[in-house]
């Protein structure tokens, strides 16, 4: 048996406490690993910085000894004990929705960050006790037997992520006869109708899309803060999303996000939790796990997460196209696409997947594949005369290689797309999703073969259209958040970073775009606070035309569209 007991001693001080007993020991030394990452989030997390104090004893309470071999592996000296127990605990302060928190409202546990387990026993049962206040509910998909919350092996509770406390909100919908929870830990006020409508939706659509599901039930766990946040984690039975602010959950911007991130979460438990690339299957906790297939597990998940919203009916069309501009915004303001390919970006997310990184350096797995997927998606149904589409390639890997607990490789997704396409589609797959080419063009193909036509015009921001650097607010001021390569402020040295703290000799009061439109005729020259030192930043415009982060828009030329409507039935 390898139980854990965790517990709080001062909930204020973020310590979730843990006390691991391991039996059935019978070699002179045992191998005690912290994962060094966790699925979802494909960078190293380095989770033993937050472990303080580990201790360890035999059956009668003696000591052992033990030293680090790395960084998250400790090796104990067993000196012929049968029964060992470790004590440690595990640093916590930021809620999201990977990670562990703890306070005096409650215990929020994702096991891959804090739990050692032995390398050589991965496959046994493992089991959880929760010493907590007798008014506390949990919500977790491990079974309770008994005291304990079971898992069947490490991976099953490294994927299963647990929410304790005695505000928590919880209710279910059933879909084919599974139960889908909804559980809520924070200040809001959740319209249960309204939610569990539209939820269904969304689920029915995919348990129709995938055939099935292969699970028995599942978990959605809302952490509710009380400020704008936008974050999900995927679990075989579960997910976890981090979102707000609570007096918004059931309206507007903050709903619409909620539905899409759990639209996103839920398709997930197909594809990554059971269809995983081959370089992932089993996961090794231990170091990165790279492959180029990011396109594949985030961007068609990315694709899907929006469309099956529409498709269900949660979504009217001009809220979807909402959703789909944003990616064609992020893609066509991001000049990383023109330096590294999204599949080579894919590899690279363990370096800074997931932070902006160097400016201008890679591509996002979620937007870029996002519309790698609708491209292949309209280029199957164009070359299979509308007979398949990009849903006949996810079926086919949930059946060949999901249901089978078999990896698929790089060339497996090629093959199956060119399979359900009926030709070859390597230009495609070595100028786009390998290469660094321009998606305009295909883009624009693949958007009118479903009759919707991809509007740009010029931003109503001169910084933006004239001078090629978009900015955030900054106080009064204004920080430079993006330029554009060889644009107009490019080369007259403005940064990233910069603060404008004034627009020809006016300091600026929270103003800066009326002074920028004002003064659009003439040359510009800016006050900028660059790493504290004040500089003056001459803006001469272009001599000649050029468009620096366009506004796009999606209109559909004809709501009777036979590829459109059939578009819709492919993915329903």
């Amino acid at each position: 048996m390898i139980h854990y007991k965790l517990y709080l001693k001062n909930p204020q001080s973020h310590y979730i406490y843990v006390d691991l007993t391991i039996d059935a020991v019978s070699s002179p030394s045992l191998e005690l690993q912290l994962p060094a990452w966790r699925p979802g989030r494909y960078e190293l997390g380095n989770f033993a910085k937050n472990v303080k104090r580990v201790d360890v004893f035999d059956e009668n309470d003696k000591p052992l000894v033990y030293q680090k071999s790395t960084k998250d592996l400790w090796v104990i000296e067993t000196n012929g004990a049968k029964k060992i127990k470790v004590t440690y605990s595990y640093h916590t302060t930021e809620i999201n929705a990977g990670n562990c928190y703890a306070d005096e409202t409650q215990l929020y546990v994702n096991p891959v960050h804090l739990c050692l387990y032995v390398p050589a026993r991965m496959q046994e049962e493992h089991t959880v006790e929760l010493d907590i206040p007798e008014n506390y509910k949990v919500a977790t998909s491990l079974k309770k037997v008994n005291k304990n919350f079971v898992a069947s092996t490490f991976d099953e509770l490294a994927d299963s992520p647990i929410m304790a406390s005695a505000a928590l909100q919880s209710d279910f919908y059933e879909v084919n006869g599974i139960k889908f929870w909804l559980h809520f830990i924070g200040e809001c006020k959740p319209d249960w109708d309204k939610f569990k409508t539209d939820f269904k939706k969304f689920t029915q659509t995919q348990l129709n899309f995938w055939q099935g599901i292969p699970t028995d039930e599942y978990h959605f766990l809302f952490q509710i803060l009380p400020f704008k946040f936008y974050h999900g984690v995927e679990h075989q039975k579960s997910t976890v999303i981090a979102i707000g602010p609570g007096y918004n959950v059931n309206k507007g911007k903050t709903y619409e996000d909620i539905l899409g991130v759990s639209c996103h979460e839920l398709f997930h438990t197909w594809n990554i939790k059971y269809i995983r690339p081959v370089e992932m299957l089993p996961y090794d906790f231990t170091k990165e796990n790279y492959a180029r297939t990011g396109y594949v597990y985030e961007g068609f998940t990315s694709y899907y997460g929006d469309l099956l919203l529409l498709t269900s009916g949660v979504f009217n069309t001009q809220e979807y196209f909402d959703t789909l501009e944003e990616r064609l915004t992020k893609h066509f303001h991001n000049y990383g696409r023109f330096n590294l390919s999204v599949a080579h970006s894919s590899w690279d997310t363990w370096l800074d997947g997931y932070v902006p990184g160097a400016p201008y350096r890679k591509t996002s797995i979620y937007d870029e594949g996002n519309l790698v997927a609708f491209m292949l998606d309209t280029l199957i149904m164009k070359h299979s005369n509308n007979q398949k589409g990009l849903s006949d390639v996810c079926r086919a890997l949930y059946t060949d290689f999901g249901k089978k607990q078999k990896g698929y490789s790089e060339k497996d997704i090629i093959s199956l797309c060119e399979k359900a396409a009926g030709t070859s589609l390597k230009p495609f797959f070595d100028k786009y999703v390998y290469g660094t080419e321009d998606f305009e063009i295909p883009l624009n193909e693949c958007l009118s073969y479903i009759d919707v036509e991809l509007v740009k015009t010029a931003s109503p921001q001169s910084c933006e259209s004239l001078y090629g650097f978009k900015t955030l607010d900054f106080g009064l001021n204004r920080k430079v958040s993006l330029i554009a390569p060889y644009s107009p402020s490019w080369k007259a040295g403005l940064s990233s970073g910069d603060e404008i703290i004034a627009v020809n000799g006016y300091t600026l009061k929270n103003d800066f775009n009326d002074w920028m439109q004002y003064f659009k005729e003439t040359d510009i020259e800016l006050t900028v606070s660059s790493s504290q030192y004040l500089k003056t930043i001459k803006l001469v415009k272009s001599s000649k035309p050029a468009t620096y982060f366009d506004l796009l828009k999606l209109k559909q030329k004809d709501i009777n569209s036979k590829n459109y409507k059939r578009w819709i039935e492919l993915n329903s």
